[in-house]
Formats: C-alpha cells, sequence, structure tokens
C-alpha cells in the first residue's frame, strides 16, 4: 500500500463479486486520498453516502472482501491546469464555447484576525 500523497488522489472501489448482496458490482464507490492519509468516500447505489475515513487500509479491511473488492486510482493527469492559465482543460473548453467560466467568480476569502 502506498504512503500518503503530495497531493490529493482519487480512486474507484470496483467490487468483482458481491458477496453481501448489497452494493453490486462494479464501480460501488468514489474516494479522495487526502496529503494527510484521510479518506473521503462517497458510496453509490439507492441509499448513497459519505464517510471519512482514517485510512485507505481501513476501508479495505471492512469493505475488502478478501479481494472482493478493489482500488482503481484515477488517472489525474488530463486535470493539470493548462500551462499560463489557472484553468483546467474542460474550463479552457468551457470558456471557448460560452464566453464565460464553469463557476461564479468570487473574490477569495481572507481571514481576519
Amino acid at each position: 500500500m502506498r504512503g500518503p500523497p503530495v497531493k490529493p488522489q482519487t480512486f474507484e472501489l470496483v467490487r468483482y463479486t458481491d458477496i453481501s448482496g448489497v452494493s453490486g458490482t462494479g464501480i460501488v464507490a468514489e474516494g479522495c486520498v487526502f496529503t494527510d492519509g484521510s479518506v473521503a468516500l462517497r458510496w453509490h447505489g439507492a441509499n448513497p453516502s459519505t464517510a471519512v475515513w482514517p485510512d485507505l487500509e481501513s476501508i479495505l479491511a471492512v469493505h475488502g472482501h478478501c479481494g472482493a473488492t478493489v482500488v482503481r486510482w484515477l488517472d489525474v493527469s488530463e486535470m493539470e491546469p493548462v500551462p499560463g492559465t489557472d484553468l483546467l482543460p474542460g474550463e479552457l473548453t468551457h470558456i471557448l464555447a460560452t464566453g464565460r467560466r464553469t463557476h461564479h467568480n468570487h473574490p477569495p476569502a481572507v481571514a481576519t484576525a
């Protein structure tokens, strides 16, 4: 198992055999491992839910079902900002097509003492 990432890493939980008969098979959840090793996990299905875990090993110990469920890491290389801008590739395409950003431009939050 790899250690905490240097930036958040996204993944899918893929279940090959539904031992419990609850989640089904295929992509059953998606998640993110944060830089401190903690994990947010979002379950798909009829009753979706979100949970925060201390680490990925804990998730697999409970939901891995002895290899019936595996982690598929998502390649985020296509989500790197476009060089010379602060935009992701999808945002640049959206701006070129519509002339506007995908989100409202809010000023950054500033902490005050």
